[in-house]
């Protein structure tokens, strides 16, 4: 059984010697374990540090943000034979010490992805802020977890966390598709697929005043992660989301439409509300279309997911059984 525990870093040459020096070599049930670093573009000598403390490398000569970089990271880890995958950030915030709380449930209860949880009390189970952590990052991140976990199916309580440990099933399953980041994604897909979810509380550190790298403008984040959710729901249940879609307009159209049939059997008459009767013809209509396109995404959908095991056919061919 091999592991390999990879960290996608930007610009991480304080802690990544460290990171390495850090991360447990033996774990039960683990015979090998390898450590991967990706760097994302780093400018200040993070890969070369990396590569002197001889572990596996991959130096990216420029950025092209965490989504490019996690898949190309998971198809790392399928390439040199990984059982089981860790993800770390590089910035020492998660303790490395704590990989095999996350290991342990797809060693020994079969789960195929395991998330790190940093909002819940790993003694009393509820949910509470981390230290230093900023309030409004904190409720984004509940929020997210709550949009996720409903259009999914399951509850979450941390969508956005960079821990994690994928066995290769799930590694050969994702296929991500966000230009901008990889975290809620990975969520839906797995979830779609019926696969065996679970989240373990860990420790975490937020340093005060340190900007995130990865955030740097905060209502850039939460839109993005916002659009990425529903571009994702939208590809993977697309009837749902259509239907939803075309809920709005035609309701309001029926609103008209009743509206203006109550006014013609009281008056015998549609005027003055002619144009509330064009108004939710159009509504109505829009609303018919919307889910016309639904019915049509519902069938592309079903070409999408032979496609999906085509896919993953084609990476156990690649990378071996």
């Amino acid at each position: 059984m091999k592991l390999v525990v990879f960290s996608i870093v930007l610009n991480e040459a304080e802690t990544i010697e460290e990171l390495i020096s850090r991360i447990p070599r033996k774990l039960d049930g683990i015979d090998e374990v390898e450590i991967l670093i990706i760097s994302d573009g780093s400018t200040d000598g993070t890969a070369e540090l990396a590569k002197k403390a001889g572990v596996h490398v991959v130096a990216g000569k420029s950025q092209k943000r965490l989504a490019y970089r996690f898949q190309q990271a998971m198809d790392e880890c399928l390439k040199m034979g990984a059982d089981i995958a860790v993800n770390i950030d590089g910035d020492l915030q998660f303790r490395p010490e704590e990989i095999p709380n996350l290991v342990k449930p797809i060693l020994e209860e079969g789960f195929d992805f395991v998330a790190a949880d940093r909002f819940t009390d790993r003694e009393t189970g509820k949910v509470r802020k981390p230290k230093n952590m900023p309030i409004g990052k904190f409720y984004a991140n509940r929020v997210g977890a709550w949009i996720v976990g409903k259009l999914s199916g399951y509850k979450f309580n941390d969508v956005t966390c960079g821990f994690r440990a994928y066995n290769r099933k799930a590694m050969l399953a994702l296929n991500i598709n966000s230009r901008y980041t990889y975290t809620q994604e990975s969520f839906q897909i797995l979830a779609r697929k019926k696969f065996n979810i679970t989240s373990v509380p860990v420790s975490i550190k937020y340093y005060p005043g340190r900007k995130s790298r990865v955030v740097t403008n905060f209502f850039k984040f939460l839109f993005g992660s916002l659009v990425n959710i529903l571009k994702a729901f939208r590809d993977q249940t697309p009837l749902a989301f259509f239907g939803w879609m075309g809920l709005i307009p035609f309701g309001i159209g029926l609103a008209g439409a009743l509206f203006l049939v109550w006014h013609w059997l009281v008056t015998e008459m549609i005027t003055p509300y002619k144009a509330v009767g064009i108004a939710s013809l159009y509504f109505l209509t829009m609303g018919v279309f919307i889910w016309c396109l639904g019915l049509v995404a519902d069938m592309l959908e079903r070409v999408n997911n032979n496609q999906e095991k085509i896919l993953e056919y084609l990476k156990e061919i690649r990378f071996g059984a």
